[in-house]
């Protein structure tokens, strides 16, 4: 077998606590023959000495760069473009870049600037075309939480959300819900909220309903709807009566609109809060229009205006930095199965069809921004 050497870097995207690779599956790599490097890092769920002692070398945060040019370097979110420099090595990560994101040529074109690959995270799939790993469950499952909480707050005060900072332990986080729901239901003669999620069918929604049930809401409660209620094309009165809507669609297309603003104006509404776990803020066929600005976990909601009694949304794009340490664990082990295939990734599918869809990305950028810069003295190349 081919050596392998993987470097996991250091998230820099605040309140990011996920990590690619959890300790227990660097121990399972290296176990197989891999290298692997781990960047330090003062924000990541996992202690840097977990990693250590699972065989991994610990190298400086931020170093990646400098790090041979043969080395992978693997992460989760896209990478810092304060300093675009062009990107010399094969990267593991989500870029954002294939469904005409905003700053998605840019962001390409680093990669083409440097010689270097990018294999997206998303669109890593088994030959079936099912992705080989996901962290939907936990982002449906985190997303419904904070609506919830949402949900009850509301009850109580006329301003926002407070933040919230990510649980060390997805208990932590069903106790709160579990609590704050009980406490909602009294101040609201004894009524829990209806929950409508399209998407019900996928992970996501999975991971959304089982945040309800475990918040004690129930099954007569939850509407499940998927692409056989969505058919006829929205709006939908459903959404307006239910009192909190979980959007978890995987959109890869243009569509109907759930529901817009306008909409919900004409006639009673119940709904409160909006989560769209989905989460394409910047995507013109967004089927919830008015969800157009990301939310973050220290201001989790947007207040809609002119709204009485009020809406507000959430549309935060790493909701399973919220429960980091369980959410790490299951997507690396989901992606275990991959990386040991990387030793032949010239040859398997899982990679070659990913690298495919990179190629043919960069094909569709400006010829500026494919051309290759010339490299500097440290191996990095300068625009």
């Amino acid at each position: 077998m081919a050596s392998v050497t993987l470097t996991l870097r250091s998230e820099t995207k605040p309140l990011e606590h996920r990590s690619a690779l959890s300790p227990s599956v660097v121990r399972k790599l290296v176990g197989k023959g891999f290298r692997v490097n781990v960047e330090r890092s003062p924000e990541r769920i996992f202690d840097d000495g977990e990693f250590a002692e699972a065989g991994a070398m610990l190298v400086e945060e931020g170093s990646w760069p400098n790090a041979p040019a043969d080395h992978i370097i693997l992460g989760l979110k896209e990478l810092e473009e304060k300093d675009p420099f062009p990107l010399k090595h094969e990267h593991v990560q989500f870029s954002h870049s294939y469904k005409d994101q905003e700053g998605w040529q840019d962001r390409l074109g680093r990669f083409a600037q440097g010689g270097g690959t990018l294999f997206d995270l998303e669109y890593l799939a088994d030959e079936k075309g099912r992705r080989v790993a996901a962290f939907g469950y936990h982002a449906g499952y985190a997303g419904t939480a904070l609506a919830l909480l949402d949900w009850v707050w509301k009850l109580e005060s006329k301003l926002p959300l407070p933040g919230r900072s990510p649980y060390r332990f997805k208990s932590e986080l069903d106790k709160e819900v579990k609590e704050e729901v009980s406490k909602g239901a009294r101040k609201n003669d004894g009524r829990l909220p209806r929950v409508l999620v399209i998407g019900a069918l996928g992970r996501c929604g999975k991971g959304s309903l089982d945040m309800c049930r475990e918040a004690g809401i129930p099954e007569e409660n939850l509407m499940k709807w998927d692409m056989a209620e969505t058919a006829k094309g929205g709006p939908f009165e459903a959404i307006r009566e239910a009192d909190i809507f979980i959007n978890c669609i995987y959109l890869d297309k243009e569509i109907p609109k759930f529901i817009t603003t306008d909409f919900l104006k004409q006639g009673k509404r119940n709904l409160s809060v909006v989560c769209d776990v989905s989460c394409d803020t910047t995507n013109e066929k967004n089927p919830i229009p008015f969800c157009d600005t990301p939310t973050y976990f220290d201001k989790p909601t947007i207040t809609l205006p002119e709204f009485s009694p009020p809406l507000s949304y959430i549309t935060i794009d790493h909701l399973p930095s919220l429960i980091p340490r369980e959410a790490s664990e299951a997507f690396s082990e989901d992606l275990l199965p991959s990386l040991l295939q990387l030793p032949e990734r010239d040859t398997a599918p899982v990679w070659v069809g990913a690298k495919d869809l990179f190629n043919k990305k960069v094909a569709e950028l400006p010829e500026a921004l494919r051309q290759k810069a010339a490299p500097t003295m440290n191996g990095e190349s300068k625009a």
